[in-house]
Order: C-alpha cells, then sequence, then structure tokens
C-alpha cells in the first residue's frame, strides 16, 4: 500500500509504512519503506534511523544513496561524504553506483566544492550516446554542476540530453507494454494443455520454446535487443539493456 501512494500521498503512504512497523518491525523491508516515506516526507533524521536499522537487518548496501542524501538532509555534507566513502562501491550494483554518485555530487556542492562535484559524476556508466535507467538523473545531476560553475552552454547540452535520454526509455517501455498486450496468447488451462500434447505430442514444449526465443512472452531488459540503435531516434541518446554496461578492463 505504501509504495502505491507514496508518489500521490506520501503523507499517508508513510501512516502505512509505519502501522507495518508496528506489526512487523524486524522485517527488513518493512524498515526500508518507513525510511524511503519518511525521506520523501522530509523527515531526513527518521530516514536515516530507519535505514540504519534495515542495513543492519538486511546487510545490504542498496539504501547507501539515500543514507548519504539523508545526511545532507540534516545539514551534514561532511558525514554524507563519510558514508559514502566508506562503501566498496564496486560490490555495489550499476544503479545504486550510479545514485551513489549523485549523492556524492550533491554533498560536494552543500560545502561549495563544486569542481570536485562534477569530479564525482566522472564515473564509467556517464555514456552520453546510450540511455540506460540512470541516465536521465545522472545526466541532469551533471547539467546541474556545470550550471553552478557557470557553464552555461554545456548545462544545456547534458539536461537536453538528460530530456531526450528519458523520452527514449518512456518510449521503449511503452513499446514494450503493447508488445505484451497485443502478442501473448493465452494460455490453455491444465486440462485443455493435457488434451492438447496427448493429441500433438512435442509440439507443445515447441511453442513454449519458440515463445521464449521470440521475447514476446517475457518483456524484460534482459533483451539485448530492445535497445533501440541511436539512429532511430530522433537525437543521439538511444536506450539500452543495463546488462549490455559493462565494467571497463583494467
Amino acid at each position: 500500500m505504501a509504495a502505491q501512494l507514496i508518489d500521490e500521498d506520501p503523507a499517508l503512504a508513510h501512516e502505512h509504512a509505519l502501522a507495518a512497523s508496528r506489526r512487523a518491525g524486524r522485517i527488513a523491508v518493512v524498515r526500508e519503506t518507513v525510511a524511503i516515506t519518511a525521506y520523501a516526507n522530509g523527515d531526513f533524521a527518521l530516514a536515516l534511523r530507519e535505514l540504519r536499522t534495515y542495513r543492519r537487518i538486511s546487510g545490504s548496501d542498496h539504501q547507501i544513496a539515500l543514507m548519504v542524501d539523508s545526511e545532507r538532509g540534516v545539514g551534514r555534507p561532511d558525514r554524507a561524504l563519510e558514508v559514502g566513502r566508506a562503501v566498496d562501491r564496486a560490490s555495489l550494483p550499476v544503479d545504486v553506483r550510479v545514485e551513489l554518485a549523485i549523492a556524492m555530487s550533491g554533498a560536494r556542492l552543500d560545502l561549495g566544492q563544486a569542481d570536485r562535484a562534477l569530479q564525482e559524476l566522472d564515473i564509467p556508466e556517464l555514456d552520453p550516446d546510450r540511455a540506460f535507467s540512470w541516465s536521465p538523473a545522472l545526466f541532469a545531476a551533471r547539467a546541474a554542476v556545470l550550471e553552478e560553475l557557470g557553464r552555461d552552454a554545456e548545462a544545456q547540452e547534458w539536461q537536453r540530453r538528460a530530456e531526450i535520454a528519458g523520452d527514449a526509455i518512456d518510449a521503449l517501455d511503452a513499446d514494450r507494454e503493447v508488445l505484451v498486450v497485443e502478442e501473448i496468447e493465452e494460455l490453455p488451462d491444465e486440462s485443455e494443455a493435457e488434451t492438447f500434447e496427448s493429441e500433438h505430442p512435442g509440439e507443445a514444449d515447441d511453442d513454449l520454446e519458440s515463445a521464449d526465443d521470440d521475447g514476446v512472452a517475457i518483456a524484460d531488459d534482459s533483451d539485448a535487443d530492445a535497445a533501440a540503435p541511436a539512429s532511430d531516434v530522433a537525437d543521439p541518446v538511444a536506450p539500452a539493456d543495463e546488462e549490455d554496461h559493462r565494467e571497463p578492463e583494467a
């Protein structure tokens, strides 16, 4: 319920999360939800406390960027940088690593260190020619820092790229939804499937294998063919499969 409400009514989402925590306070995802809804409502102190509890219960650093941002929220950018530096970034999922870089850059801006804020964003995931799920936020963060540095033309260019990347990803998601709705055939129930198998041995398995091969029945981001080449969009940013992203060799 909290997840459904957080965008429309953060305060109500937080109430639901608090109610859940009173019933199941030792479950990591419950404490994580309390933290996220507290953050959405600007209660950064509570968010920090709940994030620490979530981290202790789960052993996960997946919300490290939110911890850094919450430290910023309570007016401790120096502490935010310490929290971010204490994590092994190589062990983080790519999207979490990007979120952390953005949060660290924000902390540098809080300290008036615009040059170092820009350096925080100089990460391998900053690919101006392809759009991953994290690209719009990363491009926009870079635009904000460049504007702070007085490099307005570059800031406008990165903001434009952020908008293009967001549009490209939205368009790809919309296309996938259409494919799922229009091309997935209704599966027979168990009795029908048994009858079909007895009359057509081996064909049902072949059909299922074909559906998987075509990538129609399962619409997820692991299909590399779903990434449109740069020539398919109006500007040089194409949506890309996140599994295509590889770490540069040393």
